[in-house]
């Protein structure tokens, strides 16, 4: 029987052929809770008479979302984090790690074939390695702690056939925007995802994973990019559907058309080519998340912005996607160039992305964020207004004071 490429990874792990549609139990290579689930995962845990997890080798816990903690009551669960993972000999991240999921990949906590949950709705970034990573809620975490199983209903498949290559100035994440705009935020819900065709095979893992991490903006259960060209710096088994499988839909999408795109306020589905929307004033730029606070990310910014200066009226912010992401990027001089221009680097974690601290946006302040999602709220005040771009539409937008083309940005640094 042929089959999707989410149909062989739940088939390795139920020990039988499944099919989509069918509810099969499915041993977990790995877990995952932030600070945002973990404390209600533990909490959960010890309700259900946990007292040891079922492999401490397989459970990660990451303190990033709220980091370092922005009041008492933060302070507490996290203390409750690392006095969980001491008792269980789990790893830990703690405060300046960096964010879950690119820990989780940085550090080889998933590999490519591989089934992941989260509890986290992004845990779906690592399809990026071909991996089933999805997120699930802290009730059913706590139980795979308990078990080192759970159950899945096999989802139908959209293939995404991405064809030519992205024009210079335009990137995985303007490509994810479009995908999204296209799809609508509940086009995918509960579909898995094959993102193949030959614009993904010359793209590095950063832009994979930027890529598989806006699944869910789609609905999706699962992103997966084909590991065709992926380069892990170490040996994997390459991953591929079967030739004559079945789907739900086949998308075809010539991405050598695409400019850059923006999300505008309030929905990451609302999105629009950067044509129409420039030259909207903006107070804050941010520069991070688990979609592109990678090295590549801070590179692209860092070509836009070296040798110029963010504009007065603009606070640009960055947090790197991890400690790592950081020491390369003060290494090869990257920290240097964006702090030059202005910019003022945040602890390595989630940032301004939660809204829980650092860089909460004020009244009527308009926020232009590399980020995931923009809905109503989500940086911290109902009352500004959020877009989403790439990391050089941020950069560029920084430099100009409103929203900007990258391409506007002159070599010389005179702006069109």
């Amino acid at each position: 029987m042929s089959q999707t490429l989410i149909e062989k990874i739940i088939s390795t792990h139920a020990d039988s052929q499944v099919s989509q549609g069918e509810i099969a139990v499915v041993n977990v290579d790995a877990v995952m809770a932030s600070d945002t689930t973990a404390p209600l995962t533990i909490k959960a845990f010890e309700e259900m008479g946990g007292e040891k997890v079922w492999n401490p080798e397989k459970v990660v816990l990451v303190i990033d979302h709220a980091a370092p903690a922005p009041n008492e009551r933060i302070a507490n669960l996290h203390t409750m984090m690392r006095e969980f993972a001491s008792e269980q000999n789990v790893k830990l991240y703690d405060v300046g790690e960096g964010i879950c999921h690119q820990l989780m990949v940085e550090n080889q906590h998933v590999k490519p074939g591989d089934l992941v949950l989260g509890a986290d709705s992004h845990t779906c970034t690592y399809g990026a390695l071909g991996a089933f990573a999805t997120g699930v809620g802290s009730t059913d975490l706590a139980g795979v702690l308990l078990t080192g199983k759970t159950w899945v209903k096999v989802p139908e498949t959209i293939k995404i056939n991405l064809k030519g290559s992205l024009q210079p100035g335009v990137s995985a994440k303007d490509l994810i925007l479009h995908l999204v705009g296209k799809m609508g935020i509940e086009g995918a819900t509960y579909k898995a995802i094959e993102y193949t065709g030959d614009a993904i095979e010359s793209m590095t893992l950063d832009s994979r994973m930027t890529i598989a991490n806006m699944s869910i903006e789609m609905g999706a259960k699962a992103g997966f990019v084909n590991t065709r060209g992926l380069d892990l710096g170490y040996e994997f088994d390459h991953l591929e559907a079967d030739a004559d499988a079945v789907y739900e839909q086949v998308i075809d999408v010539n991405v050598s058309e695409l400019e850059a795109q923006i999300s505008i306020p309030h929905s990451p589905d609302d999105v629009k080519a950067i044509s129409e929307v420039v030259d909207v004033p903006i107070q804050q730029a941010f520069l991070g998340s688990c979609t592109n606070g990678r090295l590549e990310d801070l590179h692209e910014a860092a070509e836009v912005l070296k040798g110029r200066k963010v504009h007065p009226d603009v606070r640009m912010l960055i947090a790197p996607a991890s400690k790592e992401v950081y020491t390369q990027a003060l290494k090869d001089g990257t920290v240097e160039v964006l702090t030059d221009a202005g910019c003022t680097f945040l602890t390595s974690g989630c940032g301004p992305c939660v809204g829980t601290h650092m860089g909460v946006p004020g009244k009527d302040e308009a926020v232009i964020s590399s980020s995931n999602r923009n809905f109503r709220g989500r940086m911290g005040n109902p009352d500004s207004n959020v877009y989403l771009g790439s990391p050089a539409v941020v950069a560029a937008s920084a430099l100009n004071g409103k929203i900007t083309d990258p391409k506007k940005v002159e070599q010389e640094g005179v702006l069109q």
